[in-house]
């Protein structure tokens, strides 16, 4: 059984996968769709999904949230006042995984990890 096992540690330190995760959903933010390993984009999608939430609010406290995970300013006004406001009406499920097969080089399953429209 799985219990008590919290997090996707995709075989790297705190610190490298602390910084892969920034730089996936700031690619996501930025490009509205990433391609990526399929445990990759399971790993982010909550996370991302968590980040939406708090730019649906959008108040001083939800930008400072933001902050601590996306580091680029223009992103985050971007998840503030674009990407929020598209989704006020909806209830989570912001992103979708598509399934794209296996990569050439190492068969590792790829998807695309995109923001719903």
């Amino acid at each position: 059984m799985a219990h008590s096992r919290a997090g996707h540690k995709l075989s790297r330190s705190s610190d490298h996968r602390r910084a892969m995760f920034r730089n996936l959903m700031t690619d996501l933010f930025r490009h509205e769709r990433i391609r990526t390993t399929q445990a990759k984009a399971k790993a982010i999608q909550s996370e991302s999904e968590r980040l939406i939430t708090l730019a649906r609010r959008g108040d001083l406290q939800a930008r400072r949230e933001i902050m601590k995970e996306i580091q680029d300013r223009a992103i985050v006004e971007k998840l503030i006042h674009v990407i929020g406001p598209d989704y006020a009406e909806r209830h989570g499920g912001y992103t979708r995984v598509i399934k794209l097969g296996p990569r050439a080089g190492d068969a590792a399953p790829m998807v695309f990890l995109e923001l719903v429209s």
